[in-house]
Order: C-alpha cells, then sequence, then structure tokens
C-alpha cells in the first residue's frame, strides 16, 4: 500500500522527529477537505531550502547533471561475483567456478553460462570489477547494507554484524536526499521503494528511510502481500490510496478547490498573512496528484504487452523491473527495486552459502539475467536511457575460495561466504560509458588490481551524475552539518 507519510511533529521535544501515525495522510481515503497533503508539500520545500548549505563547491565534469531519474537493482544477499560476470580461469578447484565462462560482446570479457542476455548486451552499460572495502570488524549484510544506502558506517554493530532497528537519527538512503534536493515539478511520487523492505533477520528496513531529514523524504513503499517466493505477487498491486474514493469523483474535487479560493477572497487578512507560504500552490499540486491519475495509470502493469513481460520475466523480480520503468516514465525521480527475498535466506536469494550450483543456476541467476538485461534494453529502446541511470550492485561479493567462513557462518564445500575486499557493479545511462570495464581484479577475484572503488564512491558517482556535489552539506537530528558522503565521484566512468 502507497502512503504519504506525515510531517514532523509539534507535540516532540525535537520537531525534526516523526510524527504520530495519526497524522499520516492517505491519498484518496482522507484529509480531501483539509490541506494536511498541500502542508506536506509545503514542507518539502521548506525543508529542502533550509537544511542545505549553498557553497562555492566546484561542480561539472564529465556525467554532471546528466540523470533526471535512477534505479537502483539492489541485490541484497551479496551476489558471487565469481559465478556471474567475473569468472576466473586456471585457479584451484576450491576457487574456480562450476559454472562455464562464455563470450560477451565486449571482446576478452567473460560472464559465467548463468548470464546469457546480459553477455549479449553488456556493450550497453560499464562494469565495476573493482568493488572493495575494508569492513569495519564483523560486516554482515545490514551494516553493509547501511553503507551502501547512505555512505555511512554505523558503531552500534553486534557481534553478528546485524545493526539496531531503524532509527529517526539515521543517515538518510540516498534516494532521499536525491528527492530533497531535486524535487520533482510535477504530479508524480518522487521516491519509490518495492517489492519489499531491506532486510536481514529481524532488522527490516535499515537503510532504507530518510533517517533525520525527516519522514517526508521516505519512500513510499509497494510491497505486495504474499511470501517472498510468491512470484504472482506483483498481479495483485494494490493502489486504493491513488483512487479518489467513490463518492469524490474529480469535477467535484475540482469544485471544493474553487469553493475553497472563493472562501479566501473573503479574507484578505488571513490571505496576507500566508501568502509566502504559497499555500494554493501546494493545495493546487496535491490536487493534481490525485486527480490526474499519473501515479497511479503507472502501476497498471496488465497495460504493457505480454510480450514485454515475459521479456522482463513472469516473476516478482522481473515485474518489479518492468514497473519501474513505468514508474520513471511516469516522472519518478528514484525507484529503488529490492532483490525479492530477505538477505540472509535461502531459495531465490544470494546469500548463497550452501547449494550454490542449484539455486544460482535455477533461481536467482535466471531472474537477474532476464530482468536487469529487459530493463536497459527497454530503456534504450525508447530513448529513455539518455537521462536515466541504471545501477545493479550488492553489499558485497562471495569469498574466492568456497566452504571457507569468513563472516562467522557455516559455508558447504558448495557455497561462498561474505566477501566485501572485492566484487562487481553495473552502472549505465545518463552519460555512462558503454562497453566500459573499470577496474580489475586479481587472479582469483580476491582484491583490485586497479582502480579500486569504495561503496561511498559510488553513491557520490551518482549524486554527480544528478548535479549534485557530494560534499553538500546537510544537517542531522543534532543540527550538526554532514556531507552527503565522505567520497569522490569516479568521473571516468562517465563518456
Amino acid at each position: 500500500m502507497l502512503s504519504f507519510k506525515g510531517f514532523p511533529a509539534k507535540d516532540l521535544c525535537d520537531s525534526h522527529l516523526v510524527a504520530s501515525r495519526r497524522s499520516f495522510l492517505r491519498v484518496g481515503s482522507c484529509g480531501m477537505l483539509g490541506l494536511s497533503l498541500p502542508d506536506l508539500l509545503k514542507l518539502q520545500s521548506a525543508s529542502g531550502a533550509e537544511s542545505t548549505v549553498g557553497s562555492p563547491l566546484a561542480t561539472g565534469g564529465p556525467g554532471w547533471g546528466k540523470a533526471k531519474s535512477i534505479i537502483l537493482v539492489y541485490l541484497q544477499g551479496g551476489p558471487s561475483h565469481l559465478d556471474l560476470w567475473d569468472p576466473k580461469e586456471n585457479v584451484p578447484d576450491n576457487v574456480a567456478s562450476i559454472f562455464k565462462p562464455i563470450s560477451t560482446k565486449i571482446p576478452g570479457v567473460k560472464f559465467t553460462e548463468n548470464l546469457p542476455k546480459l553477455a549479449q548486451i553488456n556493450d550497453q552499460f560499464t562494469m565495476i570489477r573493482s568493488m572493495s572495502y575494508t569492513p569495519n570488524g564483523l560486516f554482515n549484510h545490514t551494516a553493509a547494507i547501511y553503507q551502501m544506502m547512505t555512505g555511512y558506517t554505523t558503531d552500534k554493530v553486534s557481534p553478528s554484524g546485524q545493526l539496531e532497528p531503524p532509527s529517526p537519527k539515521d543517515f538518510p538512503n540516498f534516494g532521499s536526499n536525491i528527492v530533497k534536493m531535486r524535487p520533482l515539478e510535477e504530479p508524480m511520487l518522487p521516491f519509490v521503494m518495492l517489492p519489499r523492505p531491506l532486510q536481514e533477520s529481524n532488522v527490516v528496513g535499515k537503510g532504507g528511510t530518510a533517517g533525520f531529514l525527516g519522514k517526508s523524504f521516505d519512500p513510499y513503499t509497494l510491497y505486495p502481500s504474499g511470501d517472498d517466493l510468491d512470484m504472482n505477487k506483483m498481479d495483485r498491486i494494490k493502489i486504493d490510496d491513488l483512487k479518489l474514493r467513490p463518492e469524490v469523483f474529480s469535477v467535484r474535487l475540482q469544485r471544493r478547490a474553487k469553493l475553497r479560493d472563493l472562501l479566501n477572497a473573503q479574507m484578505p487578512a488571513i490571505n496576507q498573512a500566508v501568502e509566502s507560504f504559497e499555500l494554493d500552490e501546494y493545495y493546487d499540486r496535491a490536487l493534481s496528484l490525485i486527480v490526474s491519475g499519473r501515479a497511479r495509470d503507472a502501476f497498471e502493469l496488465s497495460e504493457e504487452t505480454d510480450a514485454t513481460r515475459d521479456q522482463y520475466g513472469r516473476n516478482t523480480f522481473g515485474q518489479s523491473c518492468l514497473l519501474a520503468r513505468r514508474l520513471v516514465e511516469a516522472g519518478t525521480r528514484v525507484v529503488e527495486v529490492i532483490w525479492p527475498k530477505v538477505a540472509n535466506s535461502d531459495n531465490h536469494s544470494w546469500d548463497h552459502h550452501k547449494d550454490l550450483s542449484k539455486r544460482m543456476k535455477n533461481q536467482s541467476a535466471p531472474m537477474l539475467d532476464s530482468g536487469l538485461s529487459a530493463l536497459i534494453t527497454d530503456l534504450d529502446q525508447r530513448g529513455m536511457l539518455d537521462d536515466t541511470l541504471v545501477v545493479a550492485v550488492g553489499e558485497f561479493g562471495r569469498s574466492p575460495q568456497r566452504g571457507v567462513s569468513t563472516s562467522g557462518n557455516n559455508n558447504s564445500d558448495d557455497g561462498r561466504d561474505h566477501w566485501p575486499y572485492c566484487y562487481t557493479a553495473v552502472m549505465a545511462g545518463a552519460g555512462i560509458r558503454r562497453g566500459y570495464v573499470h577496474g580489475k581484479s586479481d587472479k582469483t577475484a580476491s582484491a583490485p588490481l586497479e582502480d579500486p572503488v569504495h561503496p561511498a564512491e559510488l553513491l557520490a558517482t551518482i549524486y554527480h551524475s544528478f548535479g549534485i556535489h557530494p560534499e553538500t552539506i546537510v544537517y542531522n537530528h543534532l543540527n550538526q552539518p554532514r556531507e552527503l558522503v565522505k567520497g569522490a565521484a569516479v568521473t571516468r566512468l562517465f563518456s
């Protein structure tokens, strides 16, 4: 269910903290006669102006400001780079992938047999084969996800590597920063996360919120009902919150707006007092979002041809990628497609501590191959890849040696453990170079040989693509200045 989150609570000691559930507004269900949604839009505008420090930071360079939107394909669980897109030959048996290497469109670049479709279009995207970082202590999924999504680590890491639940004090998800600094000017949902939350065990949503920016910059979440293994759950999307109630048709709603204008005309003193808040503008924007049906229509996957839906894959991941394209096409700024399985789990997960040969070949890899290849190809054919950035990455890779323990987990001979020291990411669109391989891993894909890229640098590159300097200052919950991310954009990724 989609919901517009409430604005900061006035009854808390710290005004930036989240409001109670009473202040949540569900579009189309309530608040039609009030100004809750316009106030929310006003809040976003005011908040965006107040908590960003203008500074003479250097701007420009390759790729600067090319992106108007981003689709993050987040492979939570940590896919094995050795068994997907960085296979190694002439290595010991316990390092080599059991899957055969295949040629790709780029001479000399090999994938494994698990990615035949992506191998045929890798001349359309960049591969970073040198993603790398050294963990602070025992780094399992939650801590690594938080770093990838926010650019920051946290001091409170449990012995298992898990973190505390989401908090208003958290650093914001990068998508929240983007929609705050690059707000939409059209009636559309700015930031959507689907089809499930970020999760390791019972820690749900860590790194997936606006944190200290406030609830108004949280993503709009679309989590269809059904088990993670339910491949048809995207056919049961509920968008009632974006529909008008049957008794409130659009003409009637617009008449209410006109009535409100007439009443305001009789209250010049009040109008003068609130003139600087541009309440009419925000009311009109709220009205437009509901009446236009633009957001509502974007969720209608049934409008796509069977051939297109088949191309993406008739499963949760594939249909989520297709929905991401529809949302961006309708004007959404940020879409995060979270791999539709909890990070530390089996069956369709990337957390291959055991049964890698079967699960990779029959479950996770075919869905990734179809969904990601279709997304990039579809965007390109529609001319949308010019200003839509696509990023596919997980929180880490998998250990070069099978059967060893690197994170305190047990691993079978047919499994690989967590490995943050070297892994692979994919980027496409918005000026990203085509057919380029950035960096190089060593003989066993254990460490970068050339041009290592830290997750913070990947986020800096994303901000750079939107024309946002990575060193832009925002203020946290204690009103302390913080950089968006402590890293420099890798401009060599752009053409």
